[in-house]
C-alpha cells in the first residue's frame, strides 16, 4: 500500500527540522518528519564516556553508524581518504536520532550579534575569503530568537553583558549559578577589565514546560539528560507538533533522493524505511534539514533535467562555503582543587572579543568549558608532559580536579573552495553516494585563534594558575565538523546563493532548507539557537505563502 500524500515532508528531526515541524503542523499542514535515526532512550545508553557524542572512541551512542555511513576526505594534495572505521569521529558531533545534536549537545543558547549578519558591510572584503552579508538582519530574526528561547526553554541573564544584542523579552528562566572555577575565572576577568556573565543555556534551571530542573549531572555534554532537563527538539517542539495530530514522525528512514516533476517542482522523496525497503512519499512541499553536509549531499544526489548537477546547483554553489568552528583557548593548573565536576561545567562566558577588536575580523567567545571526564582529560597535558606510562598516570591522579580552562569557537572565514561534494565511487549501506569533504582553513582563522588563546591564558594567569599553556586552533583542513554550516547559503541573487531569504531554493517554488546550511557566516558562537530561529523563520514564511 502506498503512503498517503501529505502537505509537507521534512527531512531531519534536529534543531531546524523540529522547529519547522511544529510551525507547519500547528498551522494545520499534514507533515511527515523523516529521521534517519531513532528516538533517543536514556536507559539504552549509559553514561559511558567512550560512546559519548563528544569522544566517540567507540561507536557513538546517537549515531550515525560509521560502518553504514562512510565519508570521503580529499586532502590538499588531492589524495582521497575513505573512512568508515568503528570510531564515529568521521562524523564528529553530528548525531542521527530524533533531536539530533540537541539530545547530547552542550546546550549553549547564544543569539548572534547584529554584526554577524552583516560581516561584509562591517569588515569589507577579505582577500581569499567569501565574506558576505546575510539577506536578513538581526532585527528580522529577533522575534524568532525569542520564540526559540520560550518554546524550547533557555535559562540566562545578559544584564552584565554590555555586548548583548537587543532583546524585547527576557529569558524565561533565571541563569545558572557559577561553579568554583567559574567564580575564580570570572573574578580574574573582571580585574582585567572584562565583562563575564552567565552562559545562556537550553537547560531548565527551574522546572519548566512540565519537565524538571537540572540536577547538575557531571556527564552532560555528549550525553542525554537522565531527567530530561536539557532542552532539545525531541522533548519540546516535536512532541508539540505530534500533539496536533498533523505530524507523523518516521524513524530509521534514510532519504536517498528528492523527486521532481517535469515542471521543475519537487513532488516527494525516495527513501529506505526501518526495514531497508525502498519507499516513496509524495507531498506538496519538501523541507531539507539534515545538517550542512547531509543537506548538500542530498541535493547533489537529486538530479533532474532542469538541474543536471543537483537541485539548486545550476551555478555550482550547493556544498560550497562549508564552515564550522575552530576551537581555541588555554589551560591552567592550580595548586589546589578548582573543579567540583558538578554539571554541566561551563557557567560563564566573555563576549569582549567577538567584534571590533583591532586587527581581528569577527572574533569569538571564551567560556570556562564543560567537564572533561577521565578519557578527555587524559588527552590534555602541558607541552612536554608524558603521554603514557607511570608519569602520565600520576599526572591524571594528581591534577584531575586542579585544572581549569577557557575555550571558545572562533568565527571561521567562509571560502568558495571549502565544500561538500558527493563521491559516486563510494556508497553507503543503502547504495547512496556519500559526502566528500575538501578544503583548507583561511589563514585568518589561525591568527584570530592565536589572539583569543593569548587572552585566555592571561585570565588564567591572573586567576593564579601555577602553570598555563595555550591550545591554538584554526589550522589545517576545513572545519565543518562541529557547528557546521554554509553549504546552501541564503541570498538575494541566484548566481551567488542557493536559497532566498526565506530558505526557498531559487527556481524551485516548493523546496526549502531549514538548517545551518542556510547560514552565510557562522558567527563566533555555538549556532543552535540561530538554527532554531531559522526553523521558525522559514516555517512562518511557508505558512504565510502557502
Amino acid at each position: 500500500m502506498s503512503n498517503k500524500h501529505v502537505k509537507a515532508i521534512i527531512i531531519g528531526a534536529g534543531a531546524g527540522g523540529g522547529c519547522i515541524a511544529k510551525e507547519l503542523a500547528g498551522a494545520g499542514f499534514s507533515v511527515v518528519l523523516l529521521e534517519r535515526g531513532g528516538w533517543p532512550v536514556y536507559d539504552e545508553y549509559i553514561n559511558d564516556e567512550l560512546i559519548s557524542q563528544r569522544t566517540q572512541v567507540l561507536r557513538p551512542a546517537f549515531g550515525p553508524d560509521p560502518e553504514k555511513n562512510p565519508r570521503v576526505f580529499i586532502h590538499p594534495d588531492g589524495t582521497r581518504q575513505v573512512t568508515n572505521s568503528l570510531s564515529g569521529a568521521i562524523h564528529h558531533h553530528i548525531a542521527a536520532c530524533v533531536g539530533s545534536g540537541t539530545v547530547s549537545y552542550g546546550a549553549m543558547a547564544w543569539r548572534f550579534m547584529p554584526e554577524d549578519f552583516k560581516m561584509r558591510s562591517t569588515y569589507g572584503e577579505v582577500p581569499g575569503a567569501a565574506l558576505e552579508d546575510w539577506p536578513i538582519s538581526y532585527n528580522e530574526l529577533e522575534p524568532f530568537y525569542q520564540q526559540a528561547e520560550w518554546e524550547l526553554g533557555v535559562a540566562g541573564d545578559d544584564s552584565e553583558n554590555p555586548y548583548a544584542p537587543p532583546r524585547k523579552k527576557p529569558y524565561p528562566m533565571p541563569a545558572f549559578e557559577q561553579n568554583v572555577d567559574g567564580e575564580l575565572l570570572s573574578a580574574a576577568a573582571r580585574r582585567l577589565g572584562l565583562h563575564p556573565f552567565p552562559i545562556p543555556m537550553l537547560r531548565n534551571s527551574v522546572p519548566y514546560l512540565n519537565r524538571p530542573a537540572c540536577i547538575r549531572n557531571r556527564t552532560c555534554v555528549g550525553y542525554q539528560c537522565p531527567v530530561d532537563a536539557k532542552n532539545g527538539t525531541q522533548n519540546t517542539v516535536i512532541p508539540v507538533a505530534m500533539s496536533t495530530g498533523n505530524c507523523e514522525v518516521r524513524t530509521h528512514c534514510q532519504v536517498a533522493e528528492i523527486l521532481s516533476s517535469e515542471n521543475g517542482k519537487v513532488k516527494g522523496v525516495r527513501y529506505f524505511d526501518e526495514n531497508n525497503r525502498e519507499q516513496t512519499q509524495t507531498a506538496d512541499l519538501v523541507v531539507v534539514a539534515g545538517s550542512a553536509s547531509e543537506t548538500a549531499r542530498l541535493l547533489l544526489n537529486s538530479k533532474t533535467r532542469l538541474f543536471p548537477n543537483g537541485l539548486g546547483n545550476n551555478y555550482d554553489l550547493v556544498g560550497r562555503f562549508f564552515q564550522g568552528h575552530a576551537y581555541t583557548g588555554a589551560f591552567g593548573l592550580f595548586d589546589y582543587e578548582v573543579k567540583t565536576y558538578t554539571g554541566p561545567g561551563a557557567t560563564f562566558g566573555l563576549c569582549d572579543f567577538n567584534h571590533h577588536v583591532e586587527g581581528m575580523i569577527g572574533g569569538g567567545l571564551l567560556a570556562n568549558e564543560f567537564n572533561r571526564m577521565p578519557y578527555l582529560f587524559s588527552q590534555t597535558r602541558p607541552p612536554g608532559a608524558a603521554r603514557w606510562g607511570k608519569e602520565h598516570k600520576a599526572f591524571q591522579a594528581k591534577n584531575f580536579k586542579k585544572m581549569a580552562e577557557l575555550h571558545g569557537p572562533i568565527q571561521e572565514m567562509p571560502m568558495y573552495e571549502n565544500r561538500v561534494t558527493v563521491d559516486d565511487t563510494v556508497r553507503d549501506f543503502w547504495g547512496i553516494p556519500v559526502a566528500a569533504i575538501t578544503g583548507q582553513r583561511h589563514p585568518l582563522d589561525h591568527e584570530n585563534c592565536k589572539y583569543l588563546s593569548a587572552r585566555a591564558e592571561e585570565i588564567l594567569k591572573e586567576a593564579g594558575a601555577i602553570q598555563t599553556w595555550q591550545s591554538v586552533g584554526g589550522r589545517g583542513s576545513v572545519g565543518g565538523f562541529q557547528h557546521q554550516c554554509g553549504t546552501t547559503r541564503m541570498g538575494n541573487d541566484p548566481k551567488t546563493s542557493v536559497t532566498d531569504k526565506y530558505g526557498r531554493v531559487h527556481d524551485i517554488d516548493n523546496l526549502f532548507i531549514a538548517d545551518g546550511s542556510l547560514m552565510v557566516t557562522g558567527g563566533g558562537f555555538n549556532p543552535v539557537l540561530t538554527i532554531n530561529a531559522l526553523g521558525f523563520w522559514v516555517g512562518k514564511n511557508i505558512v504565510e505563502r502557502m
